[in-house]
């Protein structure tokens, strides 16, 4: 009956399990999760992204830190932010709304016999292979803002035009290909680990989900989303790494192949992993903040959190 309330009292209306209002209402959720979250770490990722591509520029998070505010002050250790949040907030409206579609039809339309973890990682790669489209261009701005000195642009309005203007749209994808394959796996791993995640979790409880309150279930989501965060950023972050120095040091007219092949024989396998620690807690806070944003926005509508 609570449900149902909260339901009533929401400007939607009462939404139906899997209709395009539910489609839309975690579309939004994505949006909420995401653009907010990945801004926040903003601090974290400028300087993750420029120890990928120069080892050698900053000896430790803090004295990039120290170094970036005596120069530009607070202000500049948000370096970047726009792109970052315009771009995740597009992706995470098809990262998770289309989650949930994918999931609907894979798992109870098309394939309603099939192992559940099977249905939550082609639900997940669809999902962001479609979501990567709409991110590709704002990452690309942010990654050449963020590891170029001095910067390439100082806004997202002046990155997408100096880029347009020198290479043309293409331009703003000529990093697609490495972004899915970082990306891709990455969200097969956050969705697949934290539904699995969550099912043991309530599991070990010994107590069905439903027999939980709302924030008892948000909470086993944070932990869940975290947990899968652990697993995500050593999943892809050599993809991360070839994505941050494909964006800042791929030649004109190189094929990314090239460019990729060229980039590992310059940093070899350990180079890959440059950044690592940092993007572990950048990566578990975030998706467990993500998880939690998402389910408590799909409490607040009366719908039940994601997981078994």
């Amino acid at each position: 009956m609570a449900a149902q309330e909260t339901n009533l009292k929401f400007p939607l209306g009462k939404i139906e399990p899997n209709s395009l209002k539910y489609f839309g209402a975690c579309t939004l959720g994505g949006i909420i999760a995401c653009g907010p979250t990945h801004t926040s770490v903003t601090p974290l990722d400028l300087v993750k992204c420029r120890r990928q591509v120069d080892p050698k520029i900053y000896t430790s998070n803090l004295s990039a830190w120290r170094s970036i505010i005596s120069k530009e002050g607070i202000r500049g250790i948000f370096f970047g932010w726009s792109p970052t949040f315009v771009g995740y907030s597009f992706q995470g409206a098809g990262k998770y709304g289309f989650y949930e579609y994918f999931k609907y039809l894979y798992g109870d339309r098309m394939f309603p016999e099939t192992n559940r973890t099977l249905v939550h990682l082609g639900a997940s790669a669809s999902a962001e292979f479609i979501a990567d489209v709409a991110l590709c261009p704002f990452e690309a701005i942010k990654v050449r803002m963020q590891t170029t000195l001095p910067p390439f642009a100082n806004t997202m309005r002046e990155g997408w035009s100096k880029v347009v203007a020198q290479e043309g749209l293409s331009g703003l994808y000529k990093g697609l290909y490495p972004l899915w394959a970082r990306q891709i796996p990455y969200t097969m791993t956050k969705f697949a680990t934290f539904e699995e995640t969550v099912s043991l979790i309530y599991r070990t409880l010994g107590k069905p989900k439903e027999s939980f309150n709302g924030l008892q279930q948000t909470g086993v989501s944070f932990a869940g989303g975290y947990i899968a965060g652990i697993f995500c950023a050593i999943v892809s972050h050599p993809a991360d790494v070839l994505v941050s120095k494909l964006n800042a040091d791929r030649k004109a007219g190189e094929s990314a192949m090239k460019a990729v092949s060229r980039i590992y024989g310059n940093i070899g396998f350990p180079g890959l992993w440059n950044g690592l620690p940092t993007r572990i807690v950048m990566l578990g806070t975030l998706t467990g903040f993500q998880w939690l944003i998402y389910d408590s926005f799909k409490v607040f509508l009366g719908l039940p959190t994601t997981g078994h």
